[in-house]
């Protein structure tokens, strides 16, 4: 059986201030009804949750470790109740995503969808972090990973190519930028959510890790970092659909023709019982749409710029 509402009201107050006086004045009762509720509970549990030493009150153990749960379930009521009377929560879509794929893909492309669905507002948020749909105000998200995550209903999106962008410039640099093995002479440019794809890359180029280790600029966000390799302040590891929109501009360009396939890619993420919620449905199919039209207009993939002065050297291409 679960425990009286108004005893746990009671203790989580208390426990807050640590007096049943400063507890009362917040449930506006009095400090009478804070102690019977108090004693009540701990007569449900079975266990003692409060003692008192010189005047002052402390948590025993067992309140101290049942305290944080009591919390939780607390603030999971309130936020259930702020969604639930939410005027409206028909209208607003909330979609999570990385600060990267937001700023470098999504933002570009979300008008089209306010276009043709006005009536439903979008908002997009970014974190670094799996989203908990439990405790976050979030509707759906695009993740990326390998789709198995418990709980959640997981569509494919894209795959994502790995390959090294730099500003045009680093191709006239005194020590210029022509072959994998001048890396060493060049500033790599690195993003902490994406740490390991510059060892996998010189892994795959046939070039020492130990180039990965060099001295070079650290940012929190991919962006960051390709927005450093457009201001030519070294060179940058570019996925596809961030970097597609730089390298058709001429902002960024593709030195080498290695590239390292992920064996991941993003995915439209929400909770089962959510899942098929009309306006949820409606941005999901949209979001798959999007990626087959960007293919489809998309001649031939990224362009990799050769060598002109190597013998034999010319343009060629990398299909997605």
């Amino acid at each position: 059986m679960l425990p009286s509402l108004n005893g746990l009201r009671a203790f989580d107050a208390a426990a807050r201030h640590l007096s049943f006086t400063r507890a009362a004045a917040e449930l506006n009762v009095t400090q009478t009804a804070i102690s019977h509720q108090i004693r009540r509970l701990e007569a449900q549990l079975g266990v003692r949750l409060f003692v008192r030493r010189n005047r002052a009150l402390l948590l025993t153990r067992e309140a101290q470790g049942y305290l944080p749960a009591v919390r939780t379930a607390f603030e999971d009521l309130r936020r259930a109740t702020v969604r639930l009377q939410r005027p409206d929560r028909d209208e607003l879509l909330t979609v999570s995503t990385t600060a990267s794929l937001a700023a470098k893909w999504l933002v570009t492309r979300v008008a089209t969808f306010q276009d043709a669905h006005p009536t439903i507002e979008v908002r997009i948020t970014t974190s670094t972090h799996l989203v908990d749909f439990q405790r976050e105000e979030v509707d759906m998200a695009v993740r990326y990973g390998r789709g198995h995550w418990p709980g959640l209903r997981a569509q494919w999106l894209m795959a994502e190519d790995i390959f090294p962008v730099c500003s045009p410039s680093l191709l006239k640099d005194a020590r210029p930028l022509r072959r994998p093995e001048d890396l060493a002479h060049h500033t790599l440019l690195h993003a902490s959510v994406s740490r390991e794809d510059w060892r996998l890359w010189l892994t795959a180029a046939g070039l020492p890790v130990s180039l990965a280790l060099r001295r070079g600029l650290n940012f929190d966000q991919s962006f960051m970092a390709l927005q450093a390799a457009m201001e030519g302040l070294g060179v940058a590891l570019g996925r596809t659909r961030l970097v597609e929109r730089d390298i058709a501009a001429g902002r960024l360009i593709v030195p080498f023709d290695v590239v390292l396939p992920s064996d991941a890619g993003f995915y439209i993420v929400a909770p089962e019982e959510t899942a098929d919620a009309p306006k949820i449905r409606l941005f999901r199919d949209w979001l798959a749409r999007s990626v087959v039209r960007d293919s489809g207009a998309s001649p031939s993939g990224i362009a990799v710029l050769a060598d002109p002065e190597m013998p034999g050297s010319g343009s060629t291409t990398r299909s997605e």
